[in-house]
């Protein structure tokens, strides 16, 4: 009853001979390649379509409804501003409440401004 156990892994042996793998210097994985071209292709310089015509956003307004939850809103200024709510009537004011501060807000009508021009 003197049974070996049973070994976990399965021992094989190592090639010695030809067969075994062969080492190659890393190849290159950086940069282009040797015979890549160089001069590449050319294209037509457009004007960004995106351009900067000075405006920028200024305030943001963030409402949240999924269906059977409480609805949430999110009201940010750049001025420095920053509320919330949650519930039906309280994401309703405060709507109405961002659409008044835009009327009052610093950034968008500011008073040095006026007296200077």
């Amino acid at each position: 009853m003197n049974t070996p156990p049973c070994p976990l892994k399965s021992v094989t042996g190592s090639p010695a001979g030809p067969l075994a793998a062969r080492t190659t210097a890393p190849r290159a994985t950086v940069g282009e390649p040797e015979d890549a071209a160089r001069q590449g292709v050319r294209t037509a310089c457009r004007p960004d379509p995106h351009g900067n015509d000075g405006r920028r956003p200024i305030a943001w307004l963030h409402v949240v409804a999924p269906r059977g939850a409480a609805p949430t809103a999110t009201s940010r200024c750049a001025c420095g501003r920053d509320r919330s709510a949650i519930g039906k009537p309280r994401v309703l004011a405060l709507i109405d409440d961002h659409t008044a501060h835009r009327t009052v807000c610093p950034l968008r009508h500011p008073k040095e401004g006026r007296a200077a021009a």
